[in-house]
């Protein structure tokens, strides 16, 4: 029992001491903050018409060839 209780706290310190965790949550905390400003830069683009009619303005340029 006390084998099993020293071998749970190696591996509990070996947690504690990881930080791949805390690199994984920066690297979201990036990919937020990024996908933020390609939102507001998106939206600043449309000049006047609403978000969901830019949208499908691009969508209709991807699958037509009438792309005015």
């Amino acid at each position: 029992m006390k084998s099993f209780l020293q071998a749970i706290g190696q591996s509990t310190r070996g947690f504690l001491r990881e930080e791949e965790g805390a690199q994984v949550v920066e690297y979201a905390l990036i990919i937020a903050v990024v996908s933020i400003a390609l939102v507001v830069a998106l939206r600043a683009l449309t000049t006047g018409a609403t978000f969901t009619d830019f949208i499908a303005r691009v969508n209709t340029c991807l699958t037509t060839a009438n792309c005015t």
